[in-house]
């Protein structure tokens, strides 16, 4: 098989990324420019700010990841773009540059959806997932089950009825007085605190559905600074590992469930929450349990990235799937 270069852009939220992959797994180079520091003054995401940003930023992580990987334009076999899910002006940038690049060119498009490209992320310089699979996304914006017969061929099992696992640290985070991002704060806080089986009470259904539901927790987070406001760093660090027990259980309660009733040969897991080592040393124990192979990429990979967009556009364009230039971003898009 011939060197199959495919360049990824991502640029769904608030990270500009771009990335140069070899046979849909092998990365020759992956550069992120976060906005972090710019939008932690709000405490949280400025959709317009964002989208100038990756305006501003794409032309330079183009020319660096092209000189990273030693490769030239000409060089490449197909352009990849996350076109949904996301804020619609900053996937635009992204999407735009994307589809100017192929057609310059000549090169096939693949639209690659974000929460796809997550699980997919499992096998970047790594060996193939093995399906059937349980696919777990867990990030800003989403918190969903997968049943998986193969990339591009999946069931949804359970979604969130409300926040996403990690719009609920983010949340929770402020109300802590931690700032922006939540996610990292609260896993140190939380550290120091191995051993704590401390929680806050579980959701539950009314219709016994197994979907998630993180606002109640967020709420319950609320009421417990309220009435014992955290006194200093012990209290800080009580109260997060407190919260991410609960985060944990809520997500391997419902991963066991499935476990027990799919038999899957691997479980997958993606998203930005899926940086958690917390999180990860308990799916690992449910996977074990079941005699299946948790599939879980290096942190880098987890968190926004456009190596995952180029290896899943690379998979799509062999299996004859090119998109239109006239492909749009779509916000709001499901891919199952």
């Amino acid at each position: 098989m011939g060197k199959n270069l495919v360049l990824g852009i991502e640029s769904s939220c608030d990270e500009t990324a771009v990335a140069v992959v070899e046979n849909g797994q092998k990365v020759l180079a992956s550069e992120v420019a976060s906005q972090m520091d710019l939008h932690s003054r709000y405490g949280g995401v400025v959709p317009e700010v964002a989208s100038r940003v990756h305006l501003e930023s794409l032309p330079l992580l183009l020319q660096e990841v092209l000189a990273q990987s030693q490769t030239h334009y000409d060089d490449l076999t197909g352009i990849a773009v996350t076109s949904a899910p996301g804020l619609i002006g900053a996937l635009l940038v992204g999407l735009s540059t994307a589809k100017g690049l192929a057609f310059r060119l000549h090169l096939p498009l693949a639209t690659v959806h974000h929460i796809e490209a997550h699980l997919y992320a499992a096998q970047l310089d790594a060996a193939p997932v093995e399906f059937p699979a349980l696919g777990l996304a867990v990030s800003g914006g989403h918190t969903e089950l997968y049943h998986m017969e193969d990339w591009g061929r999946y069931r949804l099992l359970a979604s969130t009825r409300d926040d996403a696992a990690g719009e609920a640290f983010d949340k929770v985070a402020k109300l802590m007085g931690l700032g922006y991002p939540g996610g990292p704060m609260i896993e140190k806080l939380a550290k120091a605190c191995p051993d704590s089986g401390d929680h806050f009470p579980f959701s539950k259904m009314k219709d016994k559905s197994l979907d998630f539901s993180f606002s109640g927790l967020k709420t319950a987070v609320m009421l417990e600074v309220k009435r014992n406001p955290p006194k200093g760093e012990q209290d800080l660090q009580r109260l997060a590992a407190k919260f991410q027990n609960t985060v944990r259980e809520e997500i391997t309660s419902r991963v066991h469930a499935f476990l027990v009733g799919l038999k899957p040969k691997s479980l997958v897991a993606g998203g930005g929450v899926a940086c958690n080592q917390d999180l990860r040393d308990a799916l690992r124990k449910e996977a074990e349990s079941f005699g299946a192979v948790l599939r879980v990429p290096p942190p880098k990979y987890c968190s926004d990235n456009a190596a995952m967009v180029a290896g899943l556009g690379a998979y799509q364009l062999a299996q004859g799937r090119k998109a239109a230039l006239s492909a749009t971003a779509h916000p709001q898009a499901s891919f199952y």
